[in-house]
């Protein structure tokens, strides 16, 4: 499979079934050489530099084929998640493609997105989100569907989706509140406030800020301490930590979720929030109770 919005890096030892296109291959180093890989140690990179990492079908359908590979593989042992560039993360999702989808096709997008969330939180292998820059959106749910997130000094966090007049669709309703509790997360949802790396440490929602400086580098180092530890064993004590955080279960929640993000495509709102986002001014919300 030729990867046109991700790429793949592997330690020498394990054969990558993916190939990059020449678009990706020609713009690898722009952004700095990339950390040595411990043999355990998969590095997992949005690359949409020109829409700030945003997620679209194309890099939505990529990642899931990805991520489905190194589940798979036995000589994956930590997965890291990163944007390629030092602006974002990820910006979110593409907003453009977004924008006149019907309220079936927004169910379809939001479920689309958790099952890339979904992989990411219960494969049975440690997954690392390095966040450098943006992370909003469905960037921050991204990053909280790993199992913890390092946050460079530039990272920014926010769920701005009721600016554009829908709701977060890949996950946040159902996660956001375990990281930061429900009242935290209701406000991070209902004022659609960004916040700094700092804030994001104080509130729970990442677990270190690291220094812009070799920051990826530094976060493989850490990457690589994880995967010198026993596979199975932290396998067995993610699987459990997992179910027994979840008390009512995951899949009604974002099945709830997916059919709530679809109910607001075509909504008078909706359609305003994005094509003001699009024209780059405020939007003038109607107020219309659902």
């Amino acid at each position: 499979m030729k990867l046109n919005f991700v790429t793949l890096h592997l330690p020498d030892s394990v054969a990558n079934p993916f190939v990059h296109s020449p678009s990706i291959e020609d713009s690898l180093g722009s952004d700095g050489a990339l950390p040595d890989l411990h043999p355990g140690v998969a590095l997992l990179r949005i690359h949409r530099p020109q829409a700030l990492n945003a997620l679209h079908t194309g890099t939505l359908d990529e990642l899931k084929e990805v991520l489905l590979f190194l589940s798979r593989e036995a000589a994956v042992r930590v997965v890291v998640l990163s944007g390629h560039g030092k602006k974002a993360f990820i910006a979110g999702a593409d907003i453009s493609e977004m924008q006149n989808l019907t309220p079936s096709q927004g169910v379809r997008f939001s479920q689309l997105g958790q099952e890339v969330t979904k992989l990411l939180e219960l494969m049975g292998k440690p997954t690392l989100a390095a966040v450098q820059g943006f992370a909003l959106g469905g960037g921050t749910e991204m990053a909280i569907a790993c199992d913890f997130i390092i946050a460079s000094e530039s990272a920014v966090f926010g769920q701005p989706e009721v600016g554009l007049g829908i709701i977060p669709g890949f996950g946040a309703t159902a996660r956001l509140a375990k990281f930061v509790g429900l009242p935290r997360a209701k406000e991070l949802i209902f004022t659609g406030k960004k916040i700094t790396a700092q804030e994001a440490l104080r509130m729970g929602l990442v677990n270190a800020v690291y220094s812009n400086e070799n920051f990826l580098s530094s976060v493989v180092d850490l990457a690589r301490h994880i995967a010198r530890q026993s596979a199975s064993a932290i396998a067995t004590s993610k699987k459990l930590l997992n179910e027994f955080s979840e008390s009512s279960g995951l899949h009604s929640k974002l099945d709830g979720e997916a059919q709530g993000f679809g109910s607001l495509f075509g909504s008078v709102d909706q359609k305003e929030g994005m094509t003001a986002f699009l024209e780059k001014r405020k939007p003038q919300f109607k107020g219309i109770s659902l």
